[in-house]
């Protein structure tokens, strides 16, 4: 699944020149917690509430609320953004963008088509295009068989064990870094039993997990 296919496209932005105050208030209209800040067409940083706080004076400082204020209202978005932005093509992979973030220790990366700033994709968008592409909120039974001699062909093995029984397969995981390799499928409920029979039958480890799914 490509970066595009899980990114926000309507990207809020501010110019570097918008006072510190009117992007925050940007922030709170919009309900987001970052604004990249574009001069002209060209992506020059990015703003947070991180970086807001950041600059915000101390709360052991002397002076007072409307000090402050003032303060802001003087500062630009220039004068307290991230001028080096970590940026993911909108054709990378999921995965890429992930990678990305985790390297970096990064919660949002713009979205760029070449120089062009065309989306926004954060660790939330990240967490629903997983739920997505787990088919997490599709009623089914989670089949796990465990492989423990990885050999070339399995797949299609238990592919073929599944469409000789008639079985649907909704979706399809495998890991390999939680020691034995394990296959996860979806299937329809009513056909968990008897999967994880034909399943056994073949000589497979099968374990049934029902997903425990937050409304």
């Amino acid at each position: 699944m490509s970066v595009a296919d899980y990114m926000t496209s309507k990207v809020i932005t501010v110019s570097p020149d918008t006072k510190v105050n009117m992007a925050v208030n940007v922030m709170k209209d919009h309900q987001i917690h970052r604004l990249p800040v574009i001069d002209g067409n060209q992506l020059v940083g990015i703003v947070t509430e991180g970086t807001v706080r950041e600059a915000s004076p101390s709360k052991a400082t002397s002076l007072s609320i409307y000090e402050v204020n003032y303060l802001f209202n003087k500062m630009t978005v220039e004068d307290i953004m991230e001028k080096s932005v970590k940026t993911i093509s909108k054709d990378a992979q999921l995965e890429d963008a992930i990678s990305t973030m985790r390297h970096h220790d990064v919660g949002v990366l713009p979205v760029m088509d070449g120089k062009q700033v065309v989306g926004i994709i954060t660790t939330n968008d990240i967490l629903d295009g997983f739920l997505d592409i787990t088919d997490y909120f599709v009623d089914a039974t989670v089949v796990q068989v465990m492989i423990e001699n990885d050999r070339t062909g399995v797949i299609y093995e238990i592919g073929k064990i599944m469409a000789d029984h008639d079985f649907n397969i909704q979706t399809l995981i495998v890991t390999r870094n939680l020691g034995p390799i394990m296959i996860e499928m979806h299937v329809d409920k009513t056909d968990s039993t008897a999967v994880k029979q034909a399943l056994e039958t073949a000589g497979y480890a099968v374990r049934l997990v029902t997903s425990q799914q937050v409304d």
